[in-house]
């Protein structure tokens, strides 16, 4: 290998574009090819025109012969590519999830491990220092652990397409779940032994349901619930709910939310950057003293300094670069990401069946 990683990127929606700009920017990379189906019928960034362009996998990874594979297209092509990309002896980097069923993620897994490739997964919080307090002061909380969390988006414009798309792959609570339920074993630290979901379909141009919410009981008695919803009617209100609670108090997300950004023809659930911005931090301590009055203010941490969406990205493939050039143990992110995954789908059995889903016996 070069002393730069010659890098194809698969797929150019929001996330695609974003990896792609970090590739284009980051001296250890060299991009070597831009692949999407619809690559004729796209706009291509003006900093990425001038790369080779490919509408076919097959023919993308003969001509580019690339080191790695950035893998962001709809989440039902993610295993097949990443199968291919292994067997031509390529490392990965892929958006969430691995794959649409926990079989398939487990043959990623696998082939990634035969061919001693590196799989790093897009797990975005992973690298934002703002979920790494979260999580860290959730953890001094006691046990058992409460946590709330949910991101409805609010479907129009180019938001209106990019969700209809998505669903054919996967419903909202599995397709964005990944992220949280992973963030809600982090705080944990323990094994989730039982999915309830509860879904409904709201909107008649989609094939699935658009609306989900999923329930989780971990083994050391914590709880934790997910609420996911796409789709031109979903309500502004309390979109962005990250919030968990214990027996010495509560760690809170605080996020401004506004009005629809006419300049982006977006509702503000929609807009990427407001996914993962935190604002602030707030810390409520439970104790009290005799006179049952709280012994400790609430603490604000302020989060004004945080990387945006892009500045995430680029983190992601810094690591990417690390993993390769380190050879980086990633067994427990892997393993975290395929556990994750067996939750949303878990809870979307549970909503089929229509039963509570004890983990030892759902479908794998």
């Amino acid at each position: 290998m070069s002393d730069k990683v010659r890098v194809l990127v698969v797929g150019l929606g929001n996330m695609g574009a974003s990896h792609a700009s970090a590739y284009h920017r980051n001296d250890g990379f060299e991009i070597v090819g831009l692949m999407s189906r619809s690559i004729k019928d796209r706009d291509i960034p003006e900093a990425l025109c001038g790369y080779p362009l490919f509408d076919d996998f097959d023919a993308a990874m003969a001509e580019a012969k690339p080191d790695a594979v950035s893998i962001n297209s709809w989440p039902n092509s993610h295993a097949d590519y990443a199968l291919k990309a292994f067997a031509a002896g390529c490392h990965v980097f892929m958006e969430k999830p691995i794959a649409t069923n926990i079989e398939d993620a487990r043959r990623v897994v696998d082939a990634a491990k035969a061919a001693n490739r590196k799989l790093v997964l897009g797990y975005i919080l992973r690298v934002h220092p703002s979920w790494m307090t979260f999580i860290e002061k959730a953890q001094t909380l006691g046990k058992p652990l409460v946590m709330r969390m949910n991101l409805n988006q609010q479907s129009s414009g180019p938001a209106w397409f990019g969700h209809k798309n998505l669903i054919d792959s996967l419903i909202p609570i599995v397709d964005c779940g990944v992220h949280y339920v992973d963030v809600m074993c982090q705080m944990t630290g323990a094994k989730p032994v039982r999915v309830h979901g509860i879904g409904a379909s709201l909107w008649a141009d989609v094939r699935q349901q658009n609306y989900g919410h999923l329930h989780v009981t971990f083994d050391d008695g914590s709880i934790g619930w997910y609420e996911a919803g796409w789709g031109p009617m979903m309500s502004e209100e309390a979109f962005f709910v990250k919030d968990v609670i214990g027996p010495n108090g509560a760690v809170s997300i605080t996020a401004k939310q506004g009005a629809r950004d006419e300049s982006l023809d977006l509702s503000d659930s929609a807009d990427i950057d407001k996914h993962t911005k935190t604002d602030a931090i707030r810390i409520h301590h439970a104790a009290v003293g005799p006179d049952k009055e709280f012994l400790k203010p609430d603490e604000i941490l302020s989060m004004e300094d945080e990387p945006d969406h892009q500045k995430l990205c680029d983190r992601e493939q810094a690591l990417f670069l690390r993993a390769i050039r380190e050879d980086l143990d990633l067994t427990d992110a892997t393993d975290a990401a395929v556990n994750s995954l067996r939750i949303v789908l878990a809870a979307e059995q549970s909503i089929k069946e229509e039963r509570a889903i004890t983990l030892d016996d759902s479908h794998e």
